[in-house]
Order: structure tokens, then sequence, then C-alpha cells
């Protein structure tokens, strides 16, 4: 799945031993913060797929030209803002620039290393003349300090005196970019994606205040129609025993510091360039300046040194608490902690933003948060860094009077969290398969009550988080209606889509109704907890949500008449109401040529089959496990998986967990081989427009619920291993209610370990058992749960049949330029 030659096997550093600017390399080797994102490209600043540099949630607003215009529909735009680029540092020799397309390179090495968070490079370069130049840089975005980022160069010309020029430059490309470096790849492709982001042809960043201060140089912008605000600051150090002058040039567009060197022969040249970048919904560009001076100053008084250090000191912690170790398998080893490492720069120091599809590594998506966030990243960040999991759930918190607006708009009652969101305001322009996605309400709720149940943190429940659990089941409680009556009545929910965006606006689709059950009981147990346990918190919650004391009561009568769809007949439970009354699509006889399906088909044509984008019914499975029986989940896992065509990163990783769960255990690990590489291989030929921030976090949920078997539902941690055949050991770190884990896993037995904390208590396949401090839990194993052959395929359709007896079959859809003859109807 990886050019091994090329990306050799480390367990801590991602290498790159030959010269590349393609796009996805931009993003296998972008560094960030979940603040500040600089994508991967070198330094010289020219041929691009994408020239790079976002802020978490600086954005440009658009109006959204529907072809058709209906009430209610998304009516602004919002897409990701490409920053200003300070990657910039170009390098001339002779007065001619280094350039890898006709450069003789004789040494080259690219690295990532995930423990002390700097990007490296260094090769060696000959002239035409014979001059032999070495030269290093290293690009670093710190943790500690959200707003800094620091590049350096160093430059030796070996055997030789010359003169070298380094240009080192602030530019605005959002705006017209660099004529010298040309038009990005990326905006020179055609052909539809839903995937990229929008492109604004009008002017985006307009100029407030631009200046130099002797090595200094500051540019800064409001947006031109979202109205944010934009400065960057960067200063400039020298460092050599060689002669030279420096020169400056400032424009509203772009700062140039040039810097004239008369190299001698072996001696080396070091220019450090500290950058700062700061944004505002609301402050003046003037102000946002005099912050990024400050940072400056603050950063250049404890040294540029210093800086590397505490990045590696963060990092020595991050890993303390998040990393998952495979014994043997360095190949495997790799691409987890790029995983994770990814998860650390795409929401570490987000603080009270949301994490985006693609972290702030790329403009997929435009910048979007979605759903992913709460089911696919935030257990991770709840089990490891629960801070960074609180600060996301407070973006939703504060999401809530936006949504308050968007339900009434939708004639509900409650919050409608926005399918796609930088502002908080819904901003997608498809209903079909994004706002009818009601389903994310339940998800926001669902991922409040793992971070409670988790850490604890009854304090963040009872004065902030409540109130998504509360508007969010008041949602519920007004799309669903009762059909039926007396004690036969049941609760339903119609025209909505579920996480799989091949079937939409549905009746009663089952990971909806299961999730939206979820939620209901949540809120209604929560604000009883709270008014019992802390009468002054229920006070502030009836105050804020106008909470009718009547209200819990109907939100447990709707969850336990929640209808949830089953059939006799398979003995599966229907992914809604009418999925199968269609027929189903033969993926195994679908040419590659053809996929994935949503590039190459009309949705209606796809809507019409029972195919699947992504694990739906299986996500429920998982999330909601202690409600579906272990014959249930088999029987929907192999009626599920053969229609699943992964044509998105995020079913894979729920593929895998239930696999494993169920007993495919080779299937299991397919699956997660097939997540642990999306990006690393490209698999999905989009990596170029980012890191998929959730599949990366799905790794994490894989490794640790499906192969560590580990759940905490109703409140409870519990375990039931599935460790691959071939892994001795597994081991990962854990934070369960303030307590710091280390659980180890081999064939034989479980071992738990408190490494920091109180003594916990867990089950493992029914039996209860503690650890401490002081005790070690080891817990023979005497198996790694059921195992069973092969996977699930299509013949199993052969005989299937509906509840009115008709039978199920299977086909691809075909082109044809003659008109069909409708053959007399067979059962």
């Amino acid at each position: 799945m990886i050019d091994r030659d090329r990306f050799p096997a480390d367990p801590w550093r991602l290498t790159e031993t030959r010269y590349s600017q393609d796009g996805v390399s931009e993003t296998l080797f972008a560094v960030g913060n979940g603040y500040l994102g600089l994508r991967g490209n070198h330094i010289e600043g020219r041929d691009a797929h994408e020239h790079g540099t976002f802020i978490n949630g600086l954005h440009e607003t658009w109006p959204i030209r529907h072809a058709e215009q209906a009430y209610g529909f998304a009516e602004v735009g919002q897409t990701i803002v490409n920053a200003p680029d300070a990657k910039i540092m170009r390098v001339y020799v002779d007065d001619e620039p280094i350039s890898f397309d006709e450069a003789e390179v004789r040494e080259y090495e690219r690295t990532l290393d995930m423990r002390t968070g700097v990007l490296s490079r260094s090769f060696v370069w000959e002239t035409p003349s014979g001059k032999r130049i070495r030269m290093r840089d290293e690009r670093m975005v710190s943790f500690e300090e959200r707003h800094l980022a620091i590049l350096k160069v160093e430059v030796t010309v070996e055997n030789a005196d010359a003169p070298v020029t380094i240009s080192c430059q602030l530019l605005n490309r959002q705006d017209g970019g660099d004529v010298y470096g040309g038009t990005p790849r990326a905006a020179k492709k055609t052909g539809f994606d839903p995937r990229k982001t929008e492109k604004i042809t009008a002017r985006v960043l307009e100029p407030v205040e631009y200046w130099q201060d002797g090595l200094r140089s500051a540019l800064s912008y409001q947006t031109a129609d979202s109205g944010m605000t934009i400065a960057l600051v960067a200063d400039h150090v020298i460092a050599t025993d060689n002669e030279y002058s420096a020169r400056t040039l400032v424009e509203p567009d772009i700062a140039k510091n040039v810097f004239r060197v008369q190299a001698k022969a072996g001696i080396p040249i070091t220019i450090t360039k500290l950058v700062s970048y700061h944004t505002s919904r609301s402050v003046p560009a003037r102000e946002l300046v005099d912050r990024c001076r400050r940072s400056l100053d603050r950063a250049e008084v404890e040294g540029v040194a210093a800086q590397f250090e505490r990045q590696r000191d963060w990092l020595t912690a991050f890993w303390e608490r998040s990393d998952v170790e495979i014994e043997g398998h360095d190949d495997l080893q790799q691409a987890v902690r790029w995983c994770l490492f990814q998860l650390a720069q795409a929401s570490a120091r987000a603080d009270g933003n949301g994490v985006p599809a693609k972290g702030v590594s790329g403009s997929g998506y435009s910048g979007h948060y979605f759903w992913d966030t709460e089911i696919y990243a935030l257990p991770f960040l709840t089990y490891t860094s629960p801070q960074w999991a609180r600060n996301a759930l407070r973006a939703r918190v504060l999401m809530l009077p936006a949504a308050r607006r968007r339900a009434s708009q939708l004639n509900e009652a409650g919050a409608l969290f926005p399918w796609r969101t930088i502002n908080g305001e819904e901003a997608s322009a498809y209903y079909a398969a994004g706002t009818a996605q009601y389903h994310i309400n339940a998800d926001v709720s669902f991922a409040l009550g793992k971070y409670v149940r988790a850490t604890g943190d009854d304090d963040f429940l009872r004065h902030e988080g409540v109130d998504i659990a509360v508007e969010t089941a008041r949602l519920w409680a007004t799309l669903g209606f009762w059909r039926g009556s007396n004690g036969d009545a049941t609760f339903h929910i119609h025209g909505v889509t579920g996480p799989d965006e091949y079937t939409t606006v549905v009746n009663d689709n089952l990971f909806t109704n299961v999730m939206a059950r979820y939620n209901l009981r949540y809120a209604s147990r929560v604000v009883r907890e709270i008014e019992q346990d802390d009468p002054k918190a229920y006070a502030g919650i009836v105050e804020r949500t106008g909470l009718d004391a009547g209200e819990p009561d109907a939100w447990d009568r709707a969850a336990e008449a929640m209808f949830i769809p089953f059939s006799e007949s398979l003995g599966i439970h229907p992914q809604d109401a009418m999925f199968l009354e269609r027929e189903v699509w033969d993926l195994e006889h679908t040419p590659d040529d053809q996929r994935p399906l949503l590039l190459h088909f009309h949705p209606l044509v796809i809507y019409r089959f029972q195919v699947l984008k992504q694990a739906d019914v299986v996500l429920a499975l998982f999330l909601q496990g202690n409600h579906f029986t272990a014959e249930e989940k088999r029987a929907d896992f192999e009626y599920y998986d053969p229609l699943t065509t992964g044509d998105s990163t995020l079913s894979a990783v729920v593929q895998s967990v239930l696999a494993a769960e169920v007993g495919y255990q080779d299937l299991a690990k397919e699956y997660f081989e097939h997540s642990l590489f999306v990006d690393l291989g490209d698999l999905h030929g989009n990596a170029s427009d980012g890191v998929h921030v959730a599949s990366a976090g799905g790794v994490w949920t894989a490794l640790v619920s499906g192969f560590g078997g580990m759940r905490d539902h109703a409140g409870e941690l519990s375990f039931d291993p599935r460790l691959p055949a071939d892994w001795p050991s597994m081991s990962y770190a854990l934070q369960w209610q303030r307590s710091s884990l280390r659980v180890t896993l081999t064939r034989d037995e479980l071992r738990v370990r408190v490494q920091e904390g109180e003594p916990v208590t867990f089950t493992v396949r029914g039996a209860e058992y503690w650890a401490s401090a002081d005790i070690e839990a080891v817990v023979p194993l005497a198996d790694q749960g059921p195992v069973l052959p092969g996977r699930p395929r299509l013949g199993q359709f052969e005989d299937a049949r509906r509840e009115d007896g008709t039978r199920i079959s299977a086909s691809v859809p075909v082109i044809t330029s003659t008109m069909p003859v409708i053959t007399t109807f067979e059962d």
C-alpha cells in the first residue's frame, strides 16, 4: 500500500528518500497544531499541487447559487481561506535558483519526526560549474505556542566560494499567488469531485496594514465578505561568518527579506524565520499585528532552541498518554503513529474551534466541520487528551444559537446542528445527502455522553454540555411522530438520511432511530440527575433552555417506543423502512473504473439500489452494541458487508471493529490496514486535498475497540480482545475517570496497570477485575474470540426473499442505446 523504497519503515519517523512535489507528499509532510497548518511544500515555493497555509476557522463567505431555490436551503457558503504563505525561503547560488527539476541532486532526504514535531529536509546539490552545495531546512509549528511557526535553512557551499542569495518572503497566494511559481496544479484540474473546496474568483483578503521594521515584516488583511481579520509578522535572524547584506521590500500582498552573502567554502549560512499568525472574527487587524509582535518578542526572549526543546517535551507527554504499540511490525507502527500524530496536529490547539475534516493540512471539504469529529475523532481525544475533547464539545455549545435558529427554520423545536459548517451556520447546499442527516444531533450528544462518562467531568455537563442534550432531544420529540394506539403505539422518524449517503431521505433509518433513542434517554437521565443532585445547576438549565418539568417524561416515552426496523424473513435489521424493496447492486462485478460510484453515476441511479457508501447499520451495532445480540450483529454484518463500497474513508474502520467482534478476524485486519494507509498510500485518490482526520481517529478506535475489545456501554469499562494472529502483543494508554491506564494484550493474557490515579474496576468477558497503582491486573485469556473464515459474499442473496416473498436480485446498472425488453415476471 506504500512504496517502501521511497518511504522506508521507521517506527518514529516518516522519511522520503526521493524528491517529490506531488500533492500527496504535501499532505503527508504537513505540520500543524490544530490552529495553524503548513502544507509540506518545499521552501523554494515553486510548482505545487496547493501552496497551503491554513488557519482553523479562517473563512470567507459567499452566496450559494441554487439552480432551483426552496425555502430553508442554505444561502451562504463558507470556505477556508488560504492564509498568506510564510514558507518561502528561496536559495540562489551564482544567481542560479535551486530547482529540483533541473538540479543535479546527489543526496536527498526529507523526514517528519513524530517525537520532535519537526519536518526536516537535507540534500546536496551540484551546480553545472561543479560547486557542491549542502542544504538543510527545518520547519515546526509549535504545540506550546499556538500562534508560532519556526523555519530554518542552512546553506553551505562545500568546495568553492560563491555568492549566495536567500530570499525570504511572505506572500498572499489567495489573491493572485506567485507568478514565479505559476498556477498550483490543484487549480488546473478539471472535472467533478464534491470532496474538493469551492474556488472563489473575487478578491478575498483586503489589505489593511503592512510594513517592515529592520528584519521584521508584517502583513494584515480583512476578508471581503465574512469580515474576519488576519495578521502575520515574521522576524529573521541570520547567523554566518560570511559577509552579507540585507534588503527589504513590502507591498500589500508580499514582503521580502533578501540576504546577499559572499559565501566562503565550507562556511555555513543559517537563517531562522520566526512567524506568528493571529486571526479574529471581530478584532481589528491592527490589534492582531500587535499580538503577533508580542508572540515573536516572547519567543525570541526564550530563544529558538528553547522552542524546539519545548516541542519535544510536549510530544513526549503526548505519546506517553496516546501511543499504541504493536510488537514486531515497524511498518504498521510507523503508520499508526503517523495517524495519531495527525490527530494531534488537527485538534491539539483548536481551542474552542471545531476539528475540520482535513484538520489544517489542506482545503478539502472547504475546511468544514462534520459529524466526523464527534464519532471518529473525539473517542481518541476523550480517552487520551480529555481537555482537547472538552474544547471540541465547547465548539458545539457555542454553535447552539445558530442551531436553534436552524431548527426553527425547519419547523422543529430545540436545535439542529449544521451538517457542514465553519461559523455555525449551515453551509451544505445539497440536502439529500447533507442537511437531511439529522443524526448529527444524536452524534454530538453521544460524544458528550461518552466524554462525561469517561472523564467524570460533571461540571462541564451541568453548566454547558447539558444544553446540548436538552436541545437535541427536543428536536427528536417534534421531528418524530406516533403511529398506532394505546400499548401498540410506536415512535417513528421519517424523511431523513443516515450515515450512508448512497441511500437518502428515507423513513425510519435504523442508525438515526437507534441514536435518537440514545439521545432522548440520555437527556432525560442527566436532567433528572442534575435536578436531584444540584438544584442550583438545574435552575440554570431551566433559565437557559426554558425546560418544562414534563419534557423528560415525554422523551422517555418516545425512546421506549422508538421503532427499530427488523426483517423476520431475512433475520436482519433493514437499514430503513424501504431498504429491502430495492434490488442489490452487484459490487463484485462492478468495474474498478466505475469506482467510486459517486463520481460515475447520478445520485438517482445509486439511490435505487441496496448499495452503501459507508457502514450504516454496522456503525449503530458498534456505537450501541449493548442493544443488539451477538447473533443479530453477525447476521447484520454478513448482510451489509458485501453491499458496502467503502467509497467513504469513514467505513473501513467500523467494518474492522465489527468484523473483529463477530469473528471475521482476517477481514478485520484487512479493513484496518486499508484504513491505516488511506493517506499514506493515497488509497482513495484524494490525499492531496488533506489528511482524512476521521479515518485517522478511526484507526485508534479499530486498535483499541476492535482488536483491544474495549467498550464502555452504560458507563462500565469492559474488554473482549481480538488480537491479530501475527501480532505478539499490543499495548496502549487509556484515560478513565481521571486515572491513567496502560493496557497490554498478548494472545494468552490481558494486563491492566494504573499508572496514575485511583483504582479502576472493569470486566473482561463478563468477569469483574480491578487494578491499582500497586497491583496490576493480569487476566488469562483462553482465546481471542470466535474465528470465521473468509468474508461474507453476495452469494447469500441468491435465495434471499422479502417479507412478501419476492426474491432480491443483484445487478450492475448498465447504459444501453437500445430499448430494453421487459420480460414476464418470474419470482
